[in-house]
């Protein structure tokens, strides 16, 4: 997967291309982790995930808890598989998709 961080805070895209999934997910979580300092909008890109396992998921929910207390976090590009696990999930209720 590569993770691809733009822009600084106070807002600050991250592009996702590949899988995000058990191998993949602990580079996001560390991206996160460093990037989130004064940051009030977090955008996540989906345009070129092919696929989310749990473990991505649970990066996802990870940031959108830290964002909830400092801003907001919104994501973008979700093709219908990534869209599909999201709402089998009930991630849409959660995660702001936009």
């Amino acid at each position: 997967m590569t993770i691809t961080k733009s822009g600084q805070a106070p807002e600050v895209t991250i592009a996702l291309e590949g899988r995000l999934d058990t191998t993949t997910a602990p580079d996001l979580e560390k991206e996160v982790q460093t990037s989130l300092e004064g940051v009030k909008s977090l955008t996540f890109d989906l345009n070129a995930l092919e696929y989310i396992s749990s473990a991505g998921l649970r990066v996802l929910l990870s940031a959108q808890k830290i964002m909830n207390k400092q801003g907001e976090m919104t994501i973008v590009g979700a093709n219908d598989a990534i869209m599909e696990v999201f709402e089998v999930t009930g991630f849409v209720d959660i995660l702001n998709i936009a």
